[in-house]
């Protein structure tokens, strides 16, 4: 972005680099066509996306998700990982998504920002689109804005939408969860994209090693790809994606008020990051399972003699799974999940 340009345009002298979000276009154009199958309707730079809803389901459903980065997209920027959080916005979409047994169709973006820095976005929105072609997901549109003046000097965010498809008989809601049912969790990469503003505090204060560093920075485990199969062999009455609110928010969104989980805390060991946080942010159990996913990025129901099953077959995919507890009915005035012992 040039002088030149900035003083002879009269919104550029505002702020606002028109041409910069035209050369952006022109870069990132190869990375999100190479995401496309044969339903994206050909309408690059067009007004809206157009895709052909597949034909093979018999009675649809479309599925819909939203969500950002959050804070983390600070230290992303700060430790140069802009790549990687282009995959923590499509798996904060696509993984809420899969919890109704939906496959994702396409996705779409929203990047703001104080001033259009080029080579910053195209890094983040490869990074996007990368994340889409690995779970096959078209990105279909986008959308970029520069607001100076709203962001501050080198600020940014961003804004994920995705949808997808399921069959309607084939919905997972949870309502076939019932007392005795097995409690299966597969491991997340790291607290993936929640808890960042708790996590930039104690960042201020102490310094991690290298790779305490680059386990609070891997990006979010995209989950559909891995839970394709058991989905469409049925041996999952419901799903918890462990995002916002920690296990303890989450796990009770996939049953009904008459259950409650027990869950033994004993089950698996704390991973090292999580353990870092909690030391040097002086974090109580209660914070630490309200605040972050604490080595659990996904929960599985299934009745007791599908558990084996659904652990061989997202073991052989390299998937870290273990059981962690039982469904149990609910008394009045119970909570809807109990904690055994104390994270280890």
């Amino acid at each position: 972005m040039s002088k030149k340009r900035n003083t002879t345009d009269a919104y550029a002298k505002a702020g606002v680099d028109i041409e910069a979000g035209n050369l952006l276009i022109k870069k990132i154009s190869p990375s999100v066509k190479d995401t496309h199958n044969k339903n994206v309707i050909k309408n690059f730079g067009g007004f809206a996306g157009l895709y052909k809803l597949p034909t093979n389901y018999r009675s649809p459903i479309l599925v819909a998700c939203t969500d950002g980065v959050g804070t983390k997209v600070a230290l992303s920027k700060e430790y140069k990982r802009l790549k990687d959080i282009g995959q923590d916005l499509v798996a904060m979409c696509i993984n809420d998504m899969v919890t109704m047994g939906a496959k994702p169709l396409y996705f779409l973006d929203y990047f703001a920002t104080s001033r259009l820095e080029i080579e910053e976005a195209a890094l983040v929105i490869k990074g996007i689109a990368e994340a889409c072609k690995k779970t096959k997901c078209a990105l279909l549109g986008g959308e970029t804005a520069e607001m100076p003046g709203h962001y501050k000097a080198g600020q940014f965010d961003l804004a994920g939408f995705a949808t997808g498809i399921v069959e309607s008989d084939k919905i997972i809601d949870g309502k076939s969860i019932k007392r005795g049912d097995s409690v299966i969790a597969v491991s997340s990469s790291g607290p993936h994209s929640n808890g960042y503003s708790l996590i930039r505090k104690i960042l201020k204060k102490h310094t991690p090693s290298k790779r305490i560093l680059n386990e609070l920075l891997a990006p979010t485990v995209l989950y559909p790809e891995l839970l394709e199969k058991i989905i469409q062999k049925d041996l999952v009455k419901g799903l918890a994606n462990i995002t916002g609110g920690g296990l303890v928010e989450n796990i009770p969104r996939a049953y009904g008020s008459q259950l409650k989980a027990v869950i033994d805390l004993n089950a698996w060991k704390l991973p090292r990051c999580f353990q870092w946080l909690r030391e040097h942010g002086s974090l109580t159990s209660e914070d630490m399972l309200r605040t972050f996913n604490c080595g659990i990025g996904m929960v599985l129901f299934s009745s007791p003699g599908n558990e084996q099953r659904i652990m061989k077959v997202l073991e052989k995919k390299g998937a870290s799974v273990f059981k962690i507890g039982i469904m149990e009915k609910r008394s009045q005035n119970q909570p809807a999940i109990i904690f055994n012992h104390q994270l280890s």
